[in-house]
């Protein structure tokens, strides 16, 4: 069984790896979209395969850190593509949600990326 729960934040960035004068390059900022996917079976007695209160403790810090925040500040995200930031999020989570199999991050409704792992 697959689970998922969504978040937003909202945080400014600018994107260091794109040619000079790439709109992206500027200073901007996005709500982005974060769903966090779970894989694993139904416990027969809560009735699942993790609460939805255990994703939101473990995404909480994450969110604390990247709402309202320049990213390019973030050690690890001095380059805060959607790819990258799928990135710097997912071994962070593993930890505490050992059956994260897939991160959505969305910086708009039509833009984002969709991660596995490694």
């Amino acid at each position: 069984m697959e689970i998922s729960k969504s978040f937003t934040f909202d945080s400014a960035h600018r994107l260091t790896g794109v040619p000079v004068g790439h709109k992206c390059g500027r200073l901007h900022g996005h709500t982005f979209y974060l769903e966090v996917h779970l894989r694993g079976p139904v416990d027969p007695v809560t009735g699942f395969v993790v609460d939805f209160g255990d994703i939101t403790k473990a995404v909480g810090p994450l969110l604390d850190e990247l709402d309202h925040a320049y990213l390019n500040e973030i050690d690890g995200l001095e380059n805060p593509t959607s790819e990258n930031i799928a990135r710097w999020i997912w071994p962070r989570l593993v930890p505490s949600l050992p059956g994260l199999c897939r991160l959505v991050i969305k910086e708009t409704p039509t833009a984002g990326c969709c991660y596995e792992g490694e």
